[in-house]
């Protein structure tokens, strides 16, 4: 289904596409079930040891973007990933359907207003993303957000896709590491997660009718996710398209992507000034003094 992209960080493998990075592909030499909880729970842990290192730096923060069909798993991975991180650190934002005051501004900003602070990481569960994805597919939405200039000028998608690309670019040149991650699940490997939902009781309250329905816009939704990955995949701002269909090697793929990347920014914890490190002696000896 997907093209091959231009972008180094996405590289395809029939109808899916596989990391680069990670060097396994699911179904073929990837790690077993044991293996993956294995290296998942010593990234977890290597995860909440660098975001503290993070939080004090307060120099970066990192943006996570997780987008993907229903049923993909990102709650699932976002909890698997970041369950050791202080929750201090880190803060989750799911957007759902656009609010009426969300719908009164551009189609970036209810975004903006969450987007983490310097020492921090923040999480979208979906993003402004939905307006190339959902929104491509329905069209008919647009009609809500009373455009000035309407909708029928050509460029119009380039436009949108030239705003994030910019607006991406702006926070990674003043300090917001941004990864994004598309959890790429199968048509069928879908169907069987929907129905273990109907099936289930404890599962009930995660289904809903409405996403059996988009499964007949298939087709679209896989064009217009290939199109957005490969419009807005950057270096300051890479897509990470993962498959999805094997959850284990889905969310060590992602925990060993932000694991590596917290390392690559070179963190450390800060030092005091020469004069404060001086009185250090002082103080301690103090503290010591007394009972």
């Amino acid at each position: 289904m997907f093209k091959a992209s231009p972008h180094p960080f996405l590289v395809p493998d029939d109808n899916s596409y596989k990391l680069k990075k990670a060097g396994t592909i699911p179904g073929k030499n990837a790690p077993d079930e044991e293996t993956c909880e294995q290296r998942l729970a010593e990234c977890v842990a290597e995860i909440a040891e660098l975001q503290q290192v993070l939080y004090a730096h307060d120099r970066y923060s990192l943006l996570l973007i997780f987008q993907a069909m229903d049923a993909a798993g990102k709650d699932g991975t976002i909890r698997a990933v970041l369950s050791g991180v202080n929750p201090a650190g880190c803060h989750v934002t799911s957007f759902k359907v656009p609010s009426a005051e969300e719908l009164d501004h551009d189609f970036l900003w209810r975004t903006t207003r969450h987007l983490p602070e310097r020492g921090r990481i923040g999480v979208f569960n979906r993003s402004y993303y939905e307006e190339v994805l959902v929104v491509r597919v329905h069209p008919e939405f647009l009609g809500a957000q009373r455009l000035p200039n309407g909708v029928n000028n050509k460029n119009f998608w380039q436009w949108r896709y030239e705003s994030i690309r910019e607006h991406e670019q702006h926070l990674a040149r003043n300090g917001t590491v941004i990864l994004k991650f598309f959890l790429n699940v199968s048509k069928d490997e879908q169907r069987k997660r929907f129905l273990s939902r109907l099936e289930e009781s404890e599962k009930h309250w995660k289904f809903s009718e409405k996403d059996v329905a988009e499964r007949a816009h298939w087709d679209r939704y896989q064009q217009a996710y290939e199109e957005a990955l490969n419009e807005t995949s950057r270096p300051w701002a890479p897509w990470y398209a993962i498959p999805a269909d094997n959850k284990d090697f889905m969310r060590l793929a992602v925990a060993e992507i932000i694991r590596d990347t917290l390392k690559s920014l070179d963190l450390s914890y800060p030092k005091p000034d020469p004069e404060a490190l001086a009185r250090f002696d002082d103080m301690r000896a103090m503290l010591k003094d007394k009972k």
